[in-house]
């Protein structure tokens, strides 16, 4: 009788949204970038960008087996409208099968353009983001910052997450960009307790040259 794989043990005994991700990130490590789910204190961090009550859009970008629901869910008035973009085939079953509630769009957010026109979606409230951005090529980071600019209300907001594994010089390329296209960036504190330690970047204001009707349109860029 051959031994149980330590990966399968550990997807037997996990909680079902632990399960599912370190399932596909052993398979999905260039798309997923980590092992580890944002941790409860840091999703909690992250989804406080969405107004309590508030009833506009909310867009989650990478929305991996689902651990951020919950809390912006919480933050939800009755009339808003909450969309989680997720690429990978198994967790976007996963979604749909645990969290039924929850809109779930199958894509790239290399297609995030698209993905907002086919669902209707020309304005955001809010943001979120636990992609791993540090390891995106520029082009793409340019690509999708610039839809993001062009989307957001006055007054909406983006957050994401960095965390230490990321190369020094990948996040002061990160956080140049995001200079370039927001007045407003702020920093938080590391969270020392999520696996691995990490901080996350509030964007506010979009730069007018993002936001103006013919004003730059970076997807050009890619």
């Amino acid at each position: 009788m051959t031994a149980e794989p330590a990966a399968a043990t550990m997807v037997r005994m996990g909680r079902p949204d632990h399960a599912v991700f370190l399932k596909r990130s052993f398979s999905k490590m260039d798309q997923l970038a980590t092992p580890f789910l944002t941790g409860r204190r840091l999703c909690r961090q992250l989804a406080g960008v969405v107004p309590r009550g508030t009833n506009g859009v909310v867009v989650e970008l990478g929305a991996g087996p689902g651990v951020l629901a919950e809390p912006i869910r919480e933050r939800l008035g009755p009339h808003a409208r909450y969309l989680a973009i997720e690429i990978d085939d198994e967790l976007v079953a996963h979604l749909r099968r645990h969290k039924p509630w929850l809109e779930v769009v199958q894509g790239d957010v290399a297609d995030l353009d698209r993905i907002l026109d086919d669902a209707g979606i020309t304005e955001v409230d809010a943001f979120v983001s636990t992609l791993p951005w540090a390891v995106f090529p520029q082009t793409l980071r340019l690509q999708v910052m610039g839809t993001i600019a062009r989307r957001l209300v006055p007054g909406g907001v983006m957050s994401m997450i960095i965390t230490w594994m990321a190369l020094p010089n990948r996040v002061r390329q990160l956080r140049d960009l995001l200079d370039t296209h927001f007045d407003e960036v702020v920093e938080t504190a590391t969270e020392w307790r999520n696996p691995p330690p990490a901080r996350t970047f509030l964007c506010r204001r979009p730069l007018p040259q993002f936001t103006a009707l013919g004003g730059q349109d970076t997807r050009s860029a890619s």
